[in-house]
């Protein structure tokens, strides 16, 4: 089986992809990516020369790359995890969410229905990783569930919404093989240091102030980043076709209980005195359609296809920031941009 992950460089997608590289030696895994800020092929640097391992450096919203693309290596299935995804980004510039997520993921899906059109034996997948964002907003009690009616509060998740209803209008349409997924927030190694967790790990490193939003009382359930690409690789492998999970680690924290729980752990780990760090909580404005609480009811997916997150999170944020602090030449290299030109020689645009 040859396998497209795009925006493989990225936090989630370089996890799917080393654990699709490694678990499966005779699928032959082609990694697409532009290599935008938040791709960083220095994420994947222990699997870049194996064997079942491609990257390629391209642009899902250019057309005629996608099309040849498919054309030249004949995929049996798509894993799309290529987003622009951060919040704070999409208010000030909408449209770049609209390019990527959307017209994006309509050019993966024409080409992928091309191919399914030509042999419908050989093209088995397209599998699309979404967001609980697309759901909206939830007050203090309830949950998310795959049947929860859409309700996108900011421009990143009304873009990821509507890819989401393109995936399954293609799949209801031209009858191809589709599924989705929608996850609640990640944490872990390779994070972006613009995401609350690791950014605020890396001030608290350097004694920086901790930005939060509001007064920190927004609820996520947070996730390790790892059983998530444990759970895509289950729907991958087993979901019905047309079907839709919803990936959570029934693990609400407020943003304020995440960070002080943060500073009073690397007080321990950097040998501070017990509430150095909380000194540095700063309270900002809030952000524009700021969603109160997110939850999600990953039930059907527990039930269905025995998947469960593994760590709970304390575990998982103390692995975390052992893993940020043990890899100082990735934060960085990172935080200065000097990872943008990390394999800027190796791999060019002419690599297509």
């Amino acid at each position: 089986m040859k396998i497209l992950i795009t925006g493989g460089a990225g936090f989630i997608g370089s996890h799917v992809v080393r654990l699709f590289v490694n678990k499966y030696p005779n699928y032959q895994i082609v990694n697409l990516d532009k290599l935008t800020y938040a791709g960083n092929l220095a994420n994947l640097k222990d699997i870049e020369d194996k064997p079942n391992y491609t990257f390629v450096k391209g642009d899902i919203v250019d057309a005629s790359f996608i099309n040849s693309l498919f054309k030249n290596h004949r995929f049996n299935a798509v894993l799309h995890l290529a987003a622009e995804s951060h919040v704070d980004r999409s208010i000030t510039n909408p449209l770049e969410f609209v390019y990527t997520n959307v017209i994006g993921t309509v050019n993966l899906l024409n080409a992928a229905k091309e191919l399914f059109k030509e042999d419908s034996s050989q093209f088995v997948k397209f599998y699309h990783v979404s967001t609980d964002e697309v759901y909206g907003s939830l007050g203090e009690t309830g949950l998310f569930t795959e049947t929860t009616a859409y309700d996108p509060h900011s421009p990143y998740s009304a873009s990821k919404a509507s890819s989401d209803h393109f995936v399954r209008a293609y799949y209801d349409t031209y009858k191809l093989p589709c599924v989705i997924s929608n996850c609640s927030n990640n944490y872990g190694p390779y994070h972006f240091p613009e995401k609350l967790i690791p950014l605020c790990i890396n001030n608290i490193k350097n004694s920086k102030p901790l930005p939060i939003y509001g007064k920190g009382e927004n609820v996520r359930d947070w996730l390790f980043v790892e059983d998530h690409a444990r759970a895509i690789d289950v729907i991958f492998h087993k979901a019905e076709l047309g079907t839709t999970y919803n990936i959570g680690g029934h693990n609400e924290w407020t943003n304020i209980d995440v960070i002080r729980l943060l500073c009073d752990m690397m007080d321990e780990k950097l040998g501070r005195e017990k509430g150095t760090n909380q000194k540095l909580i700063t309270f900002v404005t809030d952000r524009a359609g700021h969603d109160l609480r997110y939850a999600i009811d990953s039930t059907k997916l527990q039930n269905e296809l025995g998947w469960k997150p593994s760590l709970q999170f304390e575990e998982g944020l103390s692995k975390t920031v052992d893993w940020y602090l043990k890899n100082d030449e990735w934060l960085n290299n990172v935080t200065s941009g000097a990872y943008a030109h990390y394999y800027e020689k190796q791999y060019s645009d002419s690599n297509k």
